[in-house]
C-alpha cells in the first residue's frame, strides 16, 4: 500500500506536478502520477533488453516512490511520460566571450526553465567592464551587465514555467571584473534569479595564507592585467557573504582534482544550489532516498535496515540511468554530453529525522561518524548497482580517457553515481527533513508556489514530548509562535531536537565534509548563522569548508534578506 501523505504535500501536488485539463482542473492523482512517471522511465530497458519484463520494472519503480522511498527530481515527476519529456533537473552551459554565444545561451536557458529545469553559467571566459571590442571599436560593459540579461529573461519565462527559474552564476576569482561581481547582490534584488558563487583557486587561497597578493587576469588576452591583495578580496567576500548570504564559494580546484573526465575539460560551473558540477552542455538527473522509510524497530528500538537501503539504491540507480536515455533534452550538444557521460546523482534526504529516531545529536562527533558511514555505504551500494548495468549495457561512452580508465577501476555505467541535492520540495512531498540539514525548526512556516506559506511541525517532537508527559496546549502554542524550545524542555531533548541556527557553524561544515568523502559530484549544505553572527564566524567557514576539502559552501545569516523560505515559528525569522 502506499504511503500517506500529507496536507502540505498534497498541496504541493496538486499545485505544481499533478496533471491538468484544459482548464486547468487537475485530472491526476498522486498514484497516477507515479503510475505515469514509473511506467515511462521503465520504457528504457526496451533499449537494452528486447525480453525485459518491463512491467515488473514500472511496478518496482513505482513501489520505491509510491511508499516515499526514493523520489527523483521534480522535472522527472512533472514531465515524465507527458508531451514535454524533460527529465533533468540541472544544466551547465556555455558563455563565451561573444554575442552569438551570450545569447544563444539565453536562448537555451528560456528552454530549460519552461521545461523546470535549472541553469549554471561560468561568465569568467567574458572580457572585463571597458575592455576594447574590436569589431565596434567600442568597449565591453563585462559579465555582470550580461547577467542581468540572463536574469530578466528568467523573470519572464518563470510566470509561465512549471516552476521558479534557477541560475547559478560563477566568475573566477582571478577575473579582473571580481569585484563588482562580489557586489553585485548587495543592496539590490537585480539579480534575484540567481544564486552567485566565487570560483576560488589554490592559488588565491594560497596567497591569502601568505598575506600577499594575486594576479588578475583578462580572459580575452590571457595576460595579468593588475594585483589584488588577497585578503581585501576575501575581506569583501566575506562582508557581502554576512550580509545577505551571496557570493557562496566554489573550489574549482577541488573539484577538478575530481572530475571524472577531464579528457573532455576543465569543470567551471555547478547547478543553481552548488552541488552537481558539470562540464559545459551537461546536464545531471537528481533522486534522493528518504531514511526515515529505512528504519525498522528491534528489540525495543529503532536501527536502519541496511539491505533495504541497498535494495532502494539499486533500484534508484536503475531508475536513473533509464531516465537519461529517456529525457528529451533541449538541444543536441546537452543530448551527446549527458549520453556519453551519462552522470547520476543519488543522494539522500530525512538525515536529521534519521539521527532523530536513533537517539543521535546532530552537532555531535557520533553523528559525523554515522554519516560517513553512511555515505560511504550509499556510494558503495550504488557504484556497485552502475558497475551491474556496465556489465548488462555497458559503461558510459566517454569511459576510455576518464579519471577511473586513468587510475584502472573497473568500468560504470555512469561517469558519476552520488550527489547530495537539498530536497526542498522532494523532502515535503516525503514527509521528512531536507537533504542533510539539522531540522530548520521544531515549528516553522515553508514559503513555495510563489509565495503560499505552509506551517510545518516536527512530528517526531510531538511523539517524544507526549511520551514524556510534557505535552500540552501552552507547549504547543509557546512553540508554534517561536519555533524555539523553551527552557522547561528537558536537556537532553533539547538536544536531540537541535536546529539549524543552534547548531555551531563549524558542526555545519563537519558534517558536510564527512557526506563529501564518500560523494562523486558535491553536497548541497547551507551554514546557517544566527542574526548575531560576526563576519569572523563567515571567514572561519569559508576557511574549513576548503581545509576540510569541500567542493564549495555557502553561508546563510537569519535575517540577512527581505525574504527567507523558511521562517521558524509563526512570528520572526530565526
Amino acid at each position: 500500500m502506499a504511503a500517506a501523505l500529507t496536507p502540505n504535500a498534497l498541496t504541493v501536488l496538486e499545485r505544481r506536478y499533478l496533471r491538468r485539463d484544459a482548464q486547468g482542473r487537475v485530472i491526476e492523482t498522486p498514484e497516477a502520477m507515479f503510475r505515469r512517471v514509473a511506467r515511462n522511465v521503465a520504457e528504457a530497458d526496451r533499449l537494452y533488453e528486447p525480453g525485459a519484463d518491463l512491467e515488473a520494472t514500472a511496478e518496482a519503480f513505482y513501489q520505491v516512490m509510491a511508499d516515499l522511498e526514493f523520489l527523483p527530481n521534480s522535472p522527472t515527476l512533472m514531465n515524465a511520460g507527458r508531451e514535454l519529456q524533460q527529465l533533468a533537473a540541472c544544466f551547465v552551459l556555455p558563455v563565451e566571450d561573444s554575442l552569438d554565444s551570450i545569447f544563444e545561451a539565453v536562448k537555451h536557458t528560456a528552454i530549460i526553465h519552461k521545461s523546470g529545469g535549472g541553469t549554471g553559467f561560468s561568465f569568467s571566459r567574458l572580457r572585463p567592464q571597458a575592455d576594447p571590442v574590436d569589431t565596434t571599436s567600442g568597449i565591453a560593459s563585462g559579465p555582470v551587465s550580461f547577467m542581468k540579461v540572463f536574469n530578466t529573461a528568467t523573470e519572464v519565462i518563470k510566470q509561465g514555467g512549471t516552476r521558479r527559474g534557477a541560475n547559478m552564476g560563477i566568475l573566477r576569482v582571478d577575473h579582473p571584473d571580481i569585484l563588482q561581481f562580489i557586489d553585485c547582490k548587495r543592496g539590490t534584488q537585480e539579480l534575484s534569479n540567481f544564486n552567485i558563487s566565487v570560483g576560488v583557486t589554490d592559488r588565491f587561497l594560497q596567497a591569502l595564507a601568505e598575506g600577499g597578493s594575486y594576479p588578475l587576469i583578462n580572459p580575452r588576452t590571457g595576460q595579468p592585467v593588475r594585483e589584488l591583495q588577497a585578503r581585501a578580496v576575501f575581506d569583501r567576500l566575506v562582508e557581502a557573504a554576512w550580509e545577505g548570504g551571496e557570493p557562496g564559494m566554489i573550489f574549482l580546484d577541488e573539484i577538478n582534482r575530481w572530475n571524472p573526465t577531464p579528457q573532455l575539460g576543465e569543470i567551471e560551473a555547478t547547478n543553481p544550489c552548488g552541488e552537481q558540477p558539470l562540464l559545459p552542455f551537461e546536464a545531471c538527473n537528481l533522486g534522493s532516498v528518504n531514511l526515515t522509510r529505512m528504519l525498522r524497530a528491534q528489540g525495543g528500538r529503532v536501527v536502519l535496515e541496511r539491505d533495504k537501503l541497498a535494495r532502494t539504491i539499486r533500484t534508484a540507480v536503475h531508475f536513473l540511468d533509464n531516465v537519461i536515455d529517456m529525457s528529451r533534452y533541449p538541444v543536441p550538444q546537452i543530448t551527446a554530453m549527458c549520453q556519453g557521460n551519462r552522470k547520476i546523482g543519488l543522494g539522500v534526504m530525512g538525515f536529521a529525522d534519521l539521527l532523530i529516531r536513533l537517539g543521535i545529536p546532530y552537532d555531535s562527533e557520533e553523528a559525523l561518524r554515522y554519516a560517513e558511514e553512511l555515505m560511504a555505504f550509499v556510494s558503495q551500494t550504488a557504484r556497485a548497482a552502475s558497475a551491474e548495468l556496465a556489465e548488462r549495457r555497458g559503461s558510459f561512452p566517454n569511459f576510455k580517457g576518464s579519471r577511473l580508465e586513468r587510475e584502472g577501476k573497473a568500468p560504470l555505467r555512469n561517469a558519476a553515481v552520488t550527489t547530495v541535492a537539498p530536497t526542498g520540495t522532494l523532502s515535503l512531498i516525503a514527509g521528512c527533513s531536507s537533504g542533510i540539514e539539522p531540522l530548520y525548526g521544531i515549528a516553522f512556516v515553508r514559503r513555495v508556489l510563489d509565495g503560499e506559506r505552509l506551517a510545518e511541525v516536527n512530528p517526531y517532537f510531538v511523539e517524544v514530548v507526549q511520551q514524556e508527559g510534557l505535552w500540552s496546549e501552552g507547549l504547543r502554542q509557546e512553540i508554534e509562535a517561536s519555533g524555539r524550545l523553551p527552557a522547561a524542555v528537558p536537556a537532553a531533548v533539547r538536544q536531540l531536537f537541535v536546529t539549524a541556527f543552534e547548531v555551531a557553524p563549524e558542526w555545519h561544515v563537519r558534517m558536510q565534509a564527512a557526506f563529501q568523502r564518500s560523494t562523486d559530484s558535491a553536497v548541497s549544505k547551507t551554514v546557517n548563522l544566527p542574526a548575531q553572527a560576526t563576519r569572523e564566524d563567515v571567514a572561519r567557514v569559508f576557511l574549513l569548508a576548503h581545509e576540510l576539502k569541500c567542493k564549495g559552501v555557502t553561508v546563510f545569516r537569519s535575517g540577512g534578506r527581505p525574504e527567507q523560505v523558511l521562517t521558524c515559528g509563526t512570528l520572526q525569522p530565526c
